[in-house]
């Protein structure tokens, strides 16, 4: 059996592809759409989903081709849906709006996608992360330079429609940008199809969101907890992603509680509350050394890595146990469901 390919850039009643992009209104996404270009009937069509919460004020400042969709702040997963169920071509590409797509970017695309078999669900462009010449990059920096080996990710992610109806799209119940992709790629694998990588190229700038950057990073351990429950203790291995350091931020807290109670207790456990203290206190001295050592550090990068680095162990362990306890929630309501018992 011969199978079919995908010559064709366009289809016969339109373009071949839909860029899908959901912002909550960021200023960068005026570079990503200037990047697209216009359309001039040769493009591909353009739907922005506005993903602010609420009654939002003020229009989008987008160009007159871009449709515009509201989401109603329901996070990125659902606006990616509503962008994708609104579109009828054939292909279906997500782009962050933070992103810029490099120049001839929609000719690339175009090419990548032209010649892939029908068992080719997705198809993901090449991402490059520009990093401050002359200097070691920050911890946000390196965070966000590590996007560019990462497998299947929606800052420039293509799929074909026919996987995007089999797997249902994007599941809803991850909160935030983080895992929702990786969660759908293996949903689109276990359908039968497979992805690839394109040639096509596109640039993910850094950029500062602050301070507490790093701990506001750690919601998604609550979307970890519910890729756990989804794919299996082993999905971390199978998305290619690395071991995180959950267990360790557990024992720092473990620690940090334990020389906390025994204080309070005083008496002969001052000893032992001395000596949980002091495995807190080297535990999380090796954490923020393992963030600064690879850095500028400078004065300023080493006094954020200093306090974050105390709080980011428990504020992991908390939101890990959120999402652990929204996945059991969420199981047992099914569960009542469909046994027909009301929880």
């Amino acid at each position: 059996m011969t199978r079919k390919t995908n010559t064709a850039p366009r289809g016969e009643t339109g373009p071949a592809v839909t860029v899908v992009i959901p912002t909550i209104g960021r200023p960068s996404l005026a570079a990503t759409l200037a990047a697209v270009g216009p359309v001039h009937g040769h493009g591909p069509e353009v739907i922005v989903v506005d993903d602010r919460p609420g009654e939002s004020p003020e229009p989008l400042p987008v160009p007159d081709r871009v449709r515009v969709l509201r989401s109603g702040g329901r996070g990125p997963a659902a606006a990616r849906n509503a962008g994708w169920r609104a579109a009828t071509t054939p292909w279906v590409v997500f782009l962050d709006d933070d992103v810029v797509p490099g120049p001839g970017w929609v000719r690339a695309l175009t090419e990548d996608l032209a010649r892939l078999p029908e068992d080719v669900g997705g198809s993901q462009g090449r991402l490059e992360v520009p990093l401050p010449a002359g200097r070691r990059p920050t911890d946000a920096e390196r965070n966000t330079a590590g996007l560019a080996g990462a497998h299947w990710i929606t800052a420039d992610m293509a799929y074909r429609r026919t996987a995007l109806e089999a797997t249902g799209g994007f599941d809803e119940r991850f909160p935030g940008a983080y895992r929702e992709d990786a969660d759908l790629a293996l949903r689109v694998e276990h359908a039968g199809f497979s992805l690839v990588k394109g040639e096509r190229l596109t640039r993910h700038p850094v950029r500062d969101d602050g301070f507490w950057s790093s701990v506001r990073f750690q919601r998604g351990n609550a979307s970890d907890a519910l890729m756990r429950h989804v794919h299996g203790r082993d999905w971390r291995m199978i998305t290619g992603g690395h071991p995180g350091r959950l267990k360790r931020h557990a024992l720092t807290t473990g620690m940090g509680l334990l020389a906390l109670t025994l204080a309070a207790t005083g008496g002969r456990r001052r000893r032992l509350a001395a000596a949980a203290g002091l495995a807190w206190l080297g535990l999380t001295a090796e954490f923020a050394w393992a963030r600064v050592a690879p850095g500028p550090r400078t004065p300023e990068e080493i006094v954020r890595m200093a306090v974050t680095s105390v709080v980011i162990p428990p504020v992991a362990c908390a939101h890990r146990i959120t999402g652990e306890v929204r996945v059991r929630t969420d199981e047992a309501r099914t569960s009542g469901m469909r046994t027909g018992r009301r929880s």
